[in-house]
């Protein structure tokens, strides 16, 4: 593998948008895209016509939102570049990566990441990608092994077996995510939650509860990248991308559950590494975390995969530190998927930008100058390290 460290991905974030977060939206998801990314370009201080460049992810965006159908809706009459990253959260998380190239390259100055998300239930809901896969449908659904909450159940199952998982570190992690989704205007679950609510939650697949399982809703996100030159000049507060990771792992370590080898790690360890050997940083320099959170277990198993705790400690950890408001190194700061808005990780990218600018109110973390995002996309694992423009 090449030796990155040190070397800064020349990227900056100018701009964010997102659309309002609601369970139905009654919209497209191609129309709750155009309005992050009118929002995003807002913030930025640009127009459409800035715009020469996109980078999507490549599992459903292609398909909803194409970017001939974007560049159209925002009056684009040239054809600009465009390219498709990895899928879901890791192919958000992993953008930037793409923009520094295309951006370093002169093939474009000016690059927009969107992701737009209905999940329609007469289409099948969160369920609609995992029930179109034929292996799944021949092999894994027939035995009752289908659907998302399924999967990490095993993977919680063989942590417990292995360390031990008590269910008050689950509720840890559910109860943390709704504390920042109360500072958090705009969440969807910002309702409290303590371990009591937590065992009355119903169960959906052992161990993990309704308050495990993430939101499903509808909703979008954009985000502006250039160069730091560019961005320095549009506002005080640029936020550079200082390093990118991308951890592919072979497909039956993430998408067939039932071929999985390893149930206690999700390649964040990997992806992590070259991110921040990227930056010149190690995860003492991160100040917030924004952790890809599907389920609760997820979360646990990342802080593990980081370092942040020892292998098998990650329940002890949430227990004995936390990952609260108040933690010393705050866990999704907005929410996450489990409280805020279910947007692929998109969301996270968006809050660790406002966070390094200052701009969350009773939500920001004092003096956050270095955040660590995860983004999750079967079977990639990316990890992208944002820093102020110190």
């Amino acid at each position: 593998m090449a030796n990155l460290e040190g070397t800064t991905v020349p990227v900056a974030i100018v701009g964010v948008g997102e659309s309002d977060h609601v369970h139905k939206s009654g919209h497209s998801a191609a129309a709750l895209a155009r309005t992050a990314v009118d929002r995003a370009l807002a913030d930025a201080g640009l127009s459409p016509g800035d715009v020469d460049g996109f980078v999507i992810e490549g599992m459903s965006t292609a398909h909803t939102v194409p970017v001939d159908a974007m560049a159209q809706s925002l009056g684009l009459r040239h054809r600009p570049f465009s390219c498709q990253s990895s899928i879901a959260g890791a192919g958000l998380v992993g953008a930037p990566l793409i923009a520094q190239l295309a951006i370093e390259s002169g093939l474009a100055e000016v690059v927009v990441t969107y992701f737009g998300l209905t999940l329609d239930p007469a289409r099948g809901g969160a369920y609609a990608v995992h029930a179109e896969d034929p292996w799944k449908a021949a092999v894994e659904m027939p035995a009752g092994w289908f659907g998302q909450p399924v999967y990490f159940a095993a993977m919680a199952q063989r942590y417990a077996h292995e360390y031990g998982l008590p269910p008050e570190a689950l509720a840890e992690v559910a109860g943390a995510a709704r504390s920042h989704a109360a500072r958090t205007p705009g969440a969807l679950l910002p309702e409290p939650l303590d371990v009591t609510g937590y065992l009355a939650s119903p169960m959906i697949a052992t161990p993990l509860r309704k308050a495990d399982c993430c939101l499903t809703n509808d909703g979008a996100i954009a985000f502006v990248m250039t160069t730091p030159e560019r961005a320095r000049d549009l506002t005080e507060k640029p936020v550079l991308v200082a390093g990118v990771g991308i951890a592919g792992a072979a497909t039956t370590q993430t998408e067939y559950f039932t071929q999985r080898h390893d149930f206690l790690s999700l390649s964040t360890d990997s992806a992590a590494r070259q991110a921040l050997g990227m930056a010149g940083l190690s995860m003492h320099d991160v100040d917030i975390a924004e952790l890809y959170d599907c389920f609760t277990i997820t979360t646990i198993i990342q802080l593990e995969d980081l370092g942040v705790a020892p292998r098998g400690e990650g329940a002890a950890y949430v227990l004995d530190v936390g990952i609260g408001p108040r933690a010393p190194l705050p866990v999704n700061t907005h929410g996450g998927l489990l409280a805020h808005s279910y947007l692929l990780a998109g969301n996270h990218l968006i809050e660790a930008v406002r966070q390094l600018r200052g701009e969350r109110g009773e939500g920001q973390v004092p003096d956050a100058e270095v955040a660590l995002v995860t983004g999750l996309g079967i079977p990639d694992m990316a990890c992208a390290v944002l820093t102020s423009d110190r």
